[in-house]
């Protein structure tokens, strides 16, 4: 066990172009994919934790269901969605780059959304009524309110990171694990675990985990900043 750890550690300090290669490509399209999760799920989450609408708990329901897709699931949908005979079959986006990101922001939305869904239910009422009665318009009270909880929504988004740094399934499904393409480090691990090539395995192991820690860590930096950053200027 010690040398593949060795020869790991070798790999990741020396540059290794195939090591490095999977691993910057893994970080562009979880980065991507986490960006367009945000850009979606956030919005839909406060929306609905802020409105009071008619069927409003069936949506609630739904936005929470996601968070017991499986993974794998998702990956098919998306494969007959773009495959030859689906709807968007035409584009050509099967085992691309795009069709990885477009997965993976399926699975990661509904943890974005959820997570700050149930963080703006959580907002006393008597913060916007308060901020209205002092004058501040509408969208100045729903922003006071994020404020309030602003730690929760990067908590959001470190469930929506988690989501997808870790996933494989569907990842694989859409993207088909081509070298130079659409391989990526879970996928790799999985590859070169079955083929023997356990330090090079353990290199992108140990890359992956410290950058689930890192990305972590810095959303809870931010976070904690944030938190001593006075609410009303």
């Amino acid at each position: 066990m010690v040398d593949p750890l060795l020869e790991a550690l070798r790999l990741i300090t020396s540059g290794d172009l195939y090591v490095w290669n999977v691993i910057l490509r893994s970080l562009q399209i979880s980065g991507l994919s986490l960006g367009l999760a945000v850009v979606i799920g956030l919005p839909i989450g406060v929306a609905v934790g802020l409105a009071n609408f008619r069927c409003r708990m069936p949506v609630v329901a739904l936005i929470n269901a996601g968070l017991a897709f499986p993974p794998v699931v998702v990956g098919l949908a998306v494969f007959l969605f773009l495959s030859r005979s689906g709807p968007l079959g035409e584009l050509g986006l099967l085992y691309t780059p795009l069709a990885m990101i477009a997965a993976q922001a399926v699975i990661a939305g509904p943890y974005v959304a959820a997570v700050s869904l149930a963080a703006v239910e959580g907002i006393p009422p008597d913060i916007a009524l308060q901020a209205r009665a002092l004058g501040a318009s509408r969208w100045q009270a729903i922003m006071l309110q994020l404020r309030e909880v602003r730690t929760s929504l990067v908590a959001a988004v470190a469930a929506g990171f988690g989501a997808i740094i870790s996933e494989v399934g569907a990842v694989m499904i859409v993207g088909g694990n081509i070298l130079g393409e659409t391989r990526v480090m879970t996928t790799a691990i999985v590859l070169e675990t079955r083929r023997g090539n356990f330090e090079v395995a353990i290199a992108m192991g140990v890359v992956l985990m410290f950058i689930a820690l890192f990305v972590n860590v810095l959303l809870l930096i931010l976070g904690r900043r944030s938190i001593r950053r006075p609410l009303i200027a």
